[in-house]
């Protein structure tokens, strides 16, 4: 039955998410009215979560090249990376923020879905996942449902899919409590001559919709993630699509038998927008690549689970596990059948063609003829770089209590339960870690997680790391920061940083500091990778991350989360994070001046995150990777950890209790001349960067101190590793002095009890 489409108006365009200049191109670009389909179509795709039009301008000054790339950031569904002996790394990370805050459990699920697709479109099959997780106080009970749902909804989809979860970081922060952030991660492996290019090209090739049938959730799922979360969101679940795993594991199977016949021309996931985004984005980069193409379908062809749907609503729907294929002419059939071995729905819905649009049929009737390069970047599609102004956070300074005037001891084991700090074993527990058997290291046993390369010595550690306190209170050494942080954490496991993703969770760049806040941290992100040698592959943009709280919009902390892979040539070389023996020395690395700024410590005491992040030196930073990777290269490192949140103090007991088969001991006494009345406080809770501990048997010391000073990172013996003993003494004074039984105690339990699950 032929369906009569509304006539479109201005009103109805600025109804769809588009302003009255982005309605005036449209007309231009036509030389008409748009169809309502057409409206849909430039609605999405020229949306903020397809476009990027607020910050495609900042992305393209982050470095985007080098040795070990495969593909140019964002030109393919995900960074790909060389590691040698014909293989690659596919990895990226994307946000399910929106949906995640509105419907949690399948907002989280279909987020790890379509990062995983994104992997898989590549001809990689994806080993590994992580995520990178924000909540508001857990003493909200809207953030309790939202944490079990996320959690539920990550590990479910994982596990059932089949592919290790075997990392990621949780924060909670009020400014989070209505806004939550889901950045999913997914990292897969690949031989050079296998991968597949996410291009429609070779006019007249078949193209194929294959997985599941379409149906009306989704629609404008990618509108909805472009715009302000409020109150009126939860008329919005429509907007949240529904996972299953179990298809897309049958999916992925399918796709790489199908991808191993040379019969596939181009392939890509239907993610944002659908159908949509996948023929207009293929269409796009076959006329970058060739000069010609273009994508005709029809939409009567489309398989669908609902009666009566419009065009509009085929085109806009984003249901899950469906990709759509280019194959080879005459060879369509080859891949048809291999998909329905899999149990997999395959069809011809249209063909490639020379005169670079995109036209949709359905009914009969030509609904949609655009340009298929106007609804893109770089092609018609809006740039924009909106008014930066900077407005630094009116925070009070603290007001410092004398160490003398304070219960040390009681402090740091308050500062261990903290929800952001304590053990997260609840959630790692609901995750599968081991599956594939390659994971190498247990979830929390090492700074990085470490995947091995069957039939090689090679290892992938890989990361997701932000600090979003310190990006508000100083974007651009929140942005180094960030990076430098991951790439510490992948330098401790043993391995040599090669690149990274990212994902940019800000709020609305229409307000100037917002917008500020993006663009200088960003700053930061590229100084610092350029620093490291660590290009960045692509990523994602997550704008309008406001909600209301305490009456009025609030804006989220600036959270650009990275997500780093690093290579380990020799798997033997890996390093952990806890202590290995009794009696081996403990070192300090690095010797920064000491602030509790930014510190959680700072903010659990006093009231106040402080006024500024701190300093960050990138130089020191990387002698500090090229020592780390070359003592355990010589496998002189028993265990490497990273100081960061909660400072010294956490850091050290996290290499004494976070192995719960292997818990030792530690005594220290660490020589300090400051003279001022804070200084036990700074040493046990200082958040300083560029600090390391480490522990060794005590004849490496002399070799260990020699490599460090060779590379100008300052180095000192503070102690060694105890049984059962876990004292820490600041010039001969003992501070604090703890039994690891009592540590553990305060560690592992508090996030359950935050969470009120020890009530269940």
């Amino acid at each position: 039955m032929k369906q009569t489409e509304p006539e479109v108006t201005l009103l109805m365009a600025e109804e769809h998410g588009l302003n009255a200049e982005e309605y005036g191109n449209i007309l231009a670009i036509l030389g008409r009215t748009p169809t309502f389909t057409e409206l849909g179509i430039f609605s999405v795709m020229w949306s903020e979560h397809c476009s990027y039009k607020n910050s495609i301008a900042v992305l393209k000054t982050l470095p985007r090249e080098g040795e070990a790339l495969l593909t140019g950031a964002g030109e393919e569904n995900a960074g790909l990376v060389d590691i040698g002996d014909n293989l690659a790394i596919a990895f990226k990370v994307e946000s399910h923020n929106h949906p995640s805050a509105v419907e949690p459990y399948q907002g989280a699920a279909t987020g790890v879905g379509g990062i995983h697709r994104d992997i898989f479109t590549m001809g990689a099959r994806p080993i590994a996942s992580l995520n990178s997780l924000r909540f508001g106080s857990p003493k909200d009970p809207r953030v309790r449902y939202l944490v079990d749902g996320v959690v539920r909804g990550i590990g479910d989809y994982g596990n059932s899919f089949g592919v290790p979860t075997v990392g990621g970081e949780i924060y909670f922060e009020d400014c989070y409590t209505g806004n939550p952030l889901v950045n999913a991660m997914s990292v897969g492996l690949v031989e050079h001559d296998k991968t597949v290019s996410a291009t429609a090209k070779g006019e007249g090739n078949p193209v194929l919709i294959v997985g599941s049938a379409t149906g009306r959730d989704g629609i404008h799922g990618a509108t909805f993630a472009s715009e302000d979360l409020s109150e009126a969101s939860e008329d919005k679940r429509p907007s949240v699509q529904v996972g299953d795993p179990f298809a897309e594991k049958l999916l992925l199977e399918a796709t790489l038998e199908a991808i191993a016949t040379g019969y596939v021309v181009g392939l890509q996931d239907m993610g944002a927008a659908g159908l949509t985004s996948s023929t207009s984005e293929m269409s796009a980069r076959g006329i970058e690549k060739t000069g010609s193409g273009g994508i005709e379908i029809d939409l009567d062809l489309v398989p669908i689970r609902e009666s009566g749907m419009s065009a509009y609503e085929i085109m806009l729907s984003e249901s899950q596990e469906r990709m759509l294929v280019v194959a080879e002419n005459g060879f369509e059939d080859r891949i048809i059948d291999i998909y329905r071995k899999w149990d997999v729905q395959a069809v011809v819905i249209g063909k490639v063609i020379s005169d670079n649009m995109l036209r949709v049929r359905h009914h009969g009737s030509v609904v949609a003829e655009i340009p298929a390069e106007s609804l893109v970047l770089g092609g018609g599609a809006p740039v924009y770089t909106r008014e930066a102004v900077e407005k630094k956070p009116e925070n009070p300074p603290a007001s410092l209590v004398p160490d003398d005037n304070l219960d040390l001891s009681a402090l740091a084991l308050a500062l261990l339960s903290r929800p952001s700090i304590a053990s997260k074993q609840w959630v790692y527990r609901q995750y599968d870690s081991m599956v594939q058997t390659n994971t190498v290291t247990a979830v929390g046993s090492s700074d990085a997680a470490v995947i091995r390369i069957k039939g090689s010595k090679k290892g992938i550690a890989m990361k997701t790391d932000c600090n979003s306190r310190y990006v508000y209170l100083n974007p651009l050494k929140g942005g180094k920061i960030a990076v430098a942080e991951c790439a510490r954490n992948i330098a401790c496991s043993g391995a040599r940083p090669l690149a990274i993703t990212n994902c940019l969770n800000f709020g609305n760049p229409y307000k100037p500091e917002v917008y500020f806040q993006f663009k200088t941290s960003a700053e930061g992100m590229g100084e610092a990778c350029r620093a490291f040698n660590t290009p960045v592959t692509g990523g994602n943009v997550s704008f309008y991350n406001e909600t209301f709280l305490g009456g009025e919009r609030t804006a989220i902390y600036p959270t650009p989360t990275i997500g780093m892979i690093g290579l380990l040539d020799d798997i033997d070389c890996r390093v952990g994070s806890t202590f290995r023996n009794s009696g081996d020395a403990i070192l300090l690395l690095g010797d920064p001046e000491l602030s509790l700024e930014g510190s959680e410590y700072l903010v659990m005491q006093y009231g106040t995150p402080g006024q500024d992040a701190p300093d960050i030196d990138l130089v020191h930073e990387k002698n500090l990777h090229e020592l780390l990777v070359g003592l355990a290269s010589k496998k002189l490192l028993q265990s490497a950890h990273d100081i960061s949140d909660g400072g010294l103090f956490t850091a050290i007991v996290e290499k004494s209790v976070m192995e719960k088969g292997n818990m030792l001991g530690f005594d220290i006494d660490i020589e300090d001349t400051a003279s001022n009345p804070f200084h036990i406080q700074q040493q046990l809770f200082s958040e300083a960067q560029g600090r390391v501990l480490v522990s060794i048997a005590p004849d490496a010391a002399r070799e260990v101190i020699a490599d460090a000073v060779g590379l100008n990172v300052p180095v000192r013996v503070i102690g060694k590793v105890a049984d059962s003993r876990a004292a820490i003494a600041i010039n001969g004074r003992t501070a604090v002095s703890f039994t690891t039984e009592e540590l553990a105690d305060a560690y592992y339990h508090a996030l359950e009890h935050a969470l009120h699950l020890d009530e269940l």
